[in-house]
């Protein structure tokens, strides 16, 4: 995505206030979520995903002023960098450290002048020299690549079930690399991922790539620790007389019963069908609402009034101290 238009993706202007580009962001996430593409064919399923990340690589960079002032600063955007060349790794100073292990009176004592057999001749040898007297310095081993640091913003049910996450990585100047990531169940926004030796190289060895991961906020769930809450909006005549509901879930979509008398701000408790991480399982809190339409007919309001009366006479307050 390193030439894609980030603007053009959550389709705003290049000036746009914070406040429009999250507006934007929440209509296309609603959109391309891959909850609401589940029953569709595999093909438009994987368009959606693609669609997705697209949309939460986007949003990560032009919601977070540091990076998008980066981002409007050209191309040079998201590239790795390569680091000290000369940091690190063997090399230094050949004679540091005792020389490498020569012992330093062989220069001034023992062998006399210089003869065959002592002199700079042995002091070659000894730090490799391949004996001869002009042979050179022993060669420093290969340098170990540099440690690369990524961050990237993976969907929330992602964060609860795990997943693949496929992540762009520019490690040269003339390629970019698709890298696979597996995201564990359960993950916390802000935790890093370690893959070893998919860092930069520079002959030696490879550096290791450190991926910060930040979580997209989901258009009904909010998450507190391992339990999972969402609000869900009821009629007044389930609320009344009572209903089942069906509600989707991380684990599938369950038969949630809204008990009869239920009033705005009812708590059900779903056990362990919060985020499951290794062997804990959190809950999921569903709260209740009743939802009342904005445009309401003079006939129904009558019959409301009526049905207000009667509940007045029930002292539905009566229960309030300070």
């Amino acid at each position: 995505m390193a030439d894609e238009d980030y603007y053009k993706i959550l389709g705003v202007s290049k000036d746009a206030s914070a406040d429009e580009i999250q507006k934007a962001y929440r209509k296309l996430a609603r959109k391309y979520h891959p909850d609401l593409h589940a029953d569709k064919e595999e093909k438009d399923r994987e368009k959606a995903k693609q669609q997705f990340q697209k949309v939460q690589q986007a949003y990560d960079v032009l919601s977070d002023e540091k990076k998008r002032q980066m981002y409007d600063m050209g191309p040079s955007f998201g590239q790795a960098g390569g680091g000290n060349p000369f940091g690190g790794g063997a090399g230094g100073n050949p004679f540091g450290g005792g020389a490498g292990g020569i012992d330093l009176s062989q220069m001034f004592g023992g062998g006399g002048g210089g003869g065959a057999g002592g002199g700079f001749e042995d002091i070659l040898r000894q730090m490799g020299g391949g004996g001869g007297p002009m042979g050179g310095r022993q060669q420093a081993p290969p340098r170990r690549g540099s440690d690369i640091e990524k961050e990237i913003t993976i969907p929330f049910a992602t964060s609860v079930v795990g997943g693949q996450h496929q992540v762009s990585l520019q490690r040269t100047k003339s390629k970019v690399d698709k890298i696979d990531v597996k995201i564990p169940a359960g993950i916390e926004s802000g935790k890093k991922i370690r893959l070893r030796g998919q860092g930069q190289s520079v002959g030696g060895p490879s550096g290791d790539l450190f991926i910060t991961v930040k979580i997209a906020p989901h258009p009904n769930y909010a998450r507190k620790g391992l339990n999972l809450q969402i609000t869900i909006p009821i009629t007044l005549r389930e609320a009344a007389d009572g209903s089942t509901i069906d509600l989707p879930t991380p684990h599938g979509t369950v038969a949630l019963k809204v008990p009869a008398g239920t009033s705005s701000g009812k708590s059900l408790r779903l056990k362990g069908m919060g985020v499951k991480a290794a062997s804990k399982s959190g809950d999921l809190i569903a709260m209740l609402q009743i939802a009342i339409p904005k445009e309401i007919p003079d006939s129904d309001l009558e019959k409301i009034s009526e049905l207000s009366e009667a509940w007045d006479q029930c002292a539905v307050r009566s229960e309030l101290t300070w």
